[in-house]
């Protein structure tokens, strides 16, 4: 898809923005210089790189997850503006 091809005015209304015509001339140039790029970019010969989710290895940073002591029910309840039958109670919230 080349830049004359874009339909901004429809991307803009899809956006709910409000466009005036030179806006719109300065966006279809500064996107046909963006498919430029990406014309070039697709040239490039990649079938020698292993695809990949990132350009770094990813690991887990978290702790590990070890049981524990937890809050027995009445410390859990201690605070609770409303509660019955040892159950937090809470305003419904669907409309």
């Amino acid at each position: 898809m080349s830049a004359p091809d874009f339909n901004v005015e429809y991307v803009a209304e899809l956006a709910r923005i409000k466009l005036t015509p030179e806006e719109i001339e300065t966006f279809r140039s500064q996107l046909g210089q963006v498919l430029d790029h990406v014309a070039k970019l697709n040239e490039v010969d990649v079938s020698d790189v292993e695809p990949m989710a990132h350009s770094f290895p990813v690991y887990n940073v978290f702790r590990a997850d070890e049981p524990r002591e937890s809050l027995d029910r009445e410390a859990a309840l201690f605070n609770a503006p409303r509660q019955a039958q040892g159950l937090f109670i809470v305003t419904k919230v669907v409309e």
